[in-house]
C-alpha cells in the first residue's frame, strides 16, 4: 500500500478515483442497457451525477492538500533558517573540502578570527582537520578548547550531491570546572615515618633527646598545616595524613622539600634526620587511597627512605632519595626473619633456589648460603641455573668438581617435573618479577621467599610469603650470613660455601670500600671463622690477559663530562663485555676528580649502562629515568632500540634532567 500511494498527495483522493471508475464503469453498462430497459435512463443519469460530484470533489481536495503542503513548507524553511541562527548552542555547516558554507552568530564569537563565508575552517580553527575524520561513518566528538572555555565538539555528516559536516559546539566549562573541583575536594591518604629515629637519640645526649623530638614533630606538623595537610602521630616515629588532591598537588609543586628541612635538623645528632612518606592517589574510594598508600610507604622504606613516593594505579612518582641508607645496629629483624625462615624450611618438602638473569657472584653466594640453611634443617635443596655467566666461571667449576654438590644445579625444565604442593622457592639478589632467572616460575609455587639488598623496585614481587630486603646491607651475601647465624647455634659451613659467601659481600662493596658497615665486617669474620680464605677468593676475579686489554682501552678512550663525569664504551664483541663494563665503571672512580662513571655496551638489542658513584652523586636515580634501577653508588640500565650515539643523548638527558632536580645537591 505504501508503494502505491507514496507519490500521491492523500488517500483521500484514490478512494474518489476509485469510486469515479466504479461509475464509470456503471455509466457504460447503463448506456448498453439503455435500448432494452427503459428504467436503464434513471440509473445512467444517477452514475452522470455522482461521477460529477467526486470529480469535483477530488479538486477541491487535491487543491486544499498542496496548500497545506505549501504551508508546511514555509514553515519548515523558516524554522529552518532561524533554530539555530540564534541558538546559544554554537554551529556551523562547513564542505567536505573544509569551506564554511553557514554559521550562526554564536559560531562566530567563539572564534579569535573574523568569520565569513567561504572561509576554509582550518583559518578560523585550526584544530578541525576535515581529512581525518571525511572518510568516517560515525565521527567520535571532539574536546578543544576556544577562547578559555572547552567544548565537546559533534559532527554531523550529511550526504547528498555534496558531503557537507554540521559542527555542534558544546560548552563544557562549567561541567569540566566542577568536576575538578570534585576530584580536587576527594580525601586522600598517605604515611609518614621517621626512618632511624632509634639511630639518630641513640647518638646523642639523653638530655637532648626529648628536643630534638619535640622539634622533628613541630617540623612536620607545622610543614603539613601550612598545606592544610591533617596529620596525626599514630605511633612514635609514625604519622597518618589525610587531604586533597589539591594539597597533594601543591606539595608535589615544592618536590617534598620536607625531606630537605628534615636532614637539616641538628641538634648535636651526628646522623641527619630522614623521613618516609607513601601516597595513595586514589579519588576513587579512601580504602583504595589508603592501600596505595601502604604500598608506596613499604616501597619507600624497602628504597632505604629519605623519599617520598606517590602510587597512582600502577604509576609511581619518587622525589628524595637523597643521602645513603643508614646501617641499622639492631638486629631485631634479621633475627625475626630468620625464624620465620625456619618455620619454612621445615615445613617445605624440598627447596628450589634461584636468582636473577646474567647470575653473579654475590647472587651465586647466597645461593650457597640457602643451600647450607636448607642442608641444616634436612631438606633437599637445588638452584635452578640455565648456564654459568662468566662472572662465576671460578666459583662454579670449582663447586661442579666438588662430590657434594653433583646435584646442586638444575635447569627449569627439570625444576619443573618436581615441583609440588610443599615446594619453597627462594630467591636471593632480585626482587623484581622480571628480573628473575624464570619469571614465569612464580605462578608455579605457592610458597615463595625472597632476599634481597637492592633498593625495592615497583615491579616487586608482592605475594611472596617471606620477604627481606634491605637496601642498607652491602650485599646479599652478608644478609644470608645473618640469617645463618640464627638458624643454628652450630652453624659449620664448607670452605666453598664460605669462600662463595666472602666473594660476594667482596665483590658488591669492591673489596670493603663501598658501603662496608660493622655488620658487614662481622658477616665476613663469621665466614672467615668458618673457614673462607682471602687468597682463594681473589683467586676467583683473575682475568686474563684479553680481558685485562679490552678494559685498559676503555679507560684510554673515557671522556669526561661536566668535569667530573666519566662516560667509556665498552667493545660489545670483547668477550663478556657486560662484565668488563661494570670493571671500567669501577675503575674509572679511582681517577681524581672522578664523581661518578657511566660505560655504555652494545648487545644485539640493547644498549647495557653500568654506572658507580662516589658520595655526591646518586646514578640510581639517573638509571631509573632511563628504565634502570640499583643502588645510590652502584646502578645499572638497559636501552633497547637504540644506537650507541642515540644511548649516549639519552643518558645525557637524564643526567641533566637529575641536575635540574637537584638530587646532586
Amino acid at each position: 500500500m505504501k508503494k502505491l500511494f507514496g507519490n500521491h498527495s492523500s488517500y483521500a483522493i484514490w478512494i474518489l478515483r476509485l469510486s469515479q471508475l466504479l461509475m464509470i464503469i456503471g455509466i457504460i453498462l447503463q448506456s448498453v442497457r439503455l435500448f432494452h430497459v427503459p428504467h436503464a435512463i434513471v440509473s445512467l443519469s444517477i452514475f452522470v451525477m455522482l461521477l460529477a460530484i467526486t470529480v469535483v470533489a477530488e479538486r477541491r481536495i487535491n487543491n486544499f492538500i498542496k496548500a497545506q503542503i505549501s504551508q508546511c513548507v514555509e514553515e519548515l524553511t523558516t524554522i529552518k533558517d532561524t533554530m539555530f541562527a540564534n541558538s546559544q548552542i554554537p554551529v556551523a555547516i562547513i564542505e567536505e573540502a573544509g569551506e564554511i558554507m553557514w554559521f550562526n552568530k554564536t559560531f562566530s564569537d567563539i572564534c579569535e578570527e573574523e568569520v565569513t563565508i567561504g572561509l576554509d575552517i582550518k583559518g578560523v580553527i585550526p584544530d578541525i582537520k576535515v581529512n581525518e575524520f571525511s572518510g568516517l561513518e560515525n565521527i567520535p566528538p571532539m574536546m578543544m578548547e576556544l577562547k578559555n572555555k572547552k567544548f565537546d565538539l559533534n559532527i554531523e555528516k550529511i550526504d547528498g550531491e555534496k558531503t557537507r559536516f554540521v559542527l555542534y559546539f558544546l560548552d563544557t566549562t562549567e561541567n569540566e570546572f566542577l568536576k575538578k573541583q570534585i576530584s580536587d575536594q576527594r580525601c586522600m591518604m598517605g604515611y609518614l615515618c621517621i626512618d632511624n629515629i632509634d639511630e639518630i637519640t641513640h647518638s646523642i645526649e639523653e638530655v637532648r633527646r626529648p628536643m630534638l623530638l619535640a622539634i622533628i614533630d613541630r617540623k612536620i606538623n607545622l610543614w603539613f598545616k601550612e598545606r592544610e595537610v591533617v596529620i596525626a602521630r599514630i605511633e612514635r616515629d609514625k604519622y597518618i595524613m589525610i587531604f586533597n588532591r589539591k594539597e597533594l598537588e601543591k606539595m608535589e609543586q615544592t618536590k617534598f622539600d620536607l625531606l630537605d628541612e628534615m636532614r637539616h635538623i641538628q641538634v648535636g645528632n651526628e646522623l641527619p634526620v630522614t623521613i618516609s612518606i607513601g601516597i595513595g592517589n586514589n579519588i576513587k574510594s579512601l580504602t583504595g587511597s589508603k592501600e596505595d598508600a601502604r604500598i608506596a610507604f613499604d616501597l619507600a622504606q624497602g628504597r632505604g627512605g629519605d623519599q617520598a613516593i606517590i602510587k597512582h594505579h600502577d604509576k609511581y612518582t619518587f622525589y628524595g632519595g637523597k643521602t645513603k641508607e643508614v646501617e641499622k645496629s639492631a638486629r631485631v629483624k634479621v633475627r625475626i626473619k630468620a625464624y620465620a625462615f625456619k618455620e619454612l624450611l621445615h615445613e617445605a618438602d624440598k627447596v628450589f633456589i634461584m636468582g636473577h638473569k646474567g647470575i653473579d657472584m654475590d647472587c651465586l653466594g647466597a645461593a650457597m648460603g640457602v643451600y647450607r640453611a636448607s642442608a641444616l634443617m634436612g631438606k633437599k635443596a637445588q638452584i635452578i641455573l640455565r648456564e654459568p655467566t662468566f662472572a662465576i666461571k671460578a666459583l662454579y667449576d670449582r663447586i661442579i668438581e666438588s662430590k657434594e654438590y653433583e646435584d646442586l644445579f638444575i635447569t627449569p625444565e627439570e625444576a619443573e617435573k618436581e615441583i609440588k604442593k610443599d615446594t619453597l622457592l627462594v630467591i636471593v639478589d632480585v626482587h623484581r618479577k622480571s628480573y628473575i632467572e624464570c619469571p614465569e616460575f612464580l605462578d608455579k609455587f605457592e610458597k615463595v621467599v625472597v632476599f634481597d639488598h637492592h633498593r625495592r623496585s615497583t615491579d616487586f614481587i608482592e605475594d611472596a610469603v617471606l620477604t627481606y630486603v634491605e637496601p642498607f646491607i652491602s650485599s646479599t651475601c652478608e644478609m644470608i650470613s645473618e640469617i645463618l647465624n640464627y638458624l643454628s647455634d652450630k652453624i659449620k659451613l664448607t670452605p666453598i660455601e664460605a669462600d662463595a659467601l666472602l666473594a660476594g659481600i667482596t665483590i658488591d662493596t669492591k673489596n670493603f670500600m663501598s658501603k662496608a658497615g660493622v655488620r658487614t665486617f662481622e658477616a665476613a669474620a663469621f665466614l672467615r671463622r668458618n673457614g673462607a680464605d682471602s687468597t682463594r677468593v681473589r683467586m676467583l676475579f683473575q682475568d686474563d690477559m684479553e680481558i685485562y686489554k679490552v678494559r685498559a682501552t676503555a679507560i684510554k678512550e673515557a671522556e669526561i663530562w661536566d668535569g667530573n663525569l666519566a662516560i667509556a664504551d665498552v667493545n660489545g664483541a670483547a668477550p663478556h663485555a657486560n662484565i668488563i663494563a661494570a670493571q671500567v665503571a669501577d675503575e674509572l672512580l679511582n681517577i681524581k676528580g672522578i664523581e661518578a662513571s657511566f660505560v655504555l655496551t652494545p648487545q644485539e638489542e640493547y644498549i647495557i649502562i653500568s654506572a658507580r658513584a662516589l658520595n655526591k652523586v646518586n646514578v640510581q636515580r639517573i638509571m631509573e629515568l632511563l628504565g634502570g634501577g640499583g643502588h645510590l653508588g652502584i646502578a645499572g640500565a638497559q636501552i633497547k632500540d637504540v644506537s650507541l650515539q642515540e644511548a649516549r643523548i639519552l643518558l645525557q638527558d637524564a643526567i641533566t634532567k637529575y641536575n635540574e632536580e637537584g638530587e646532586s645537591k
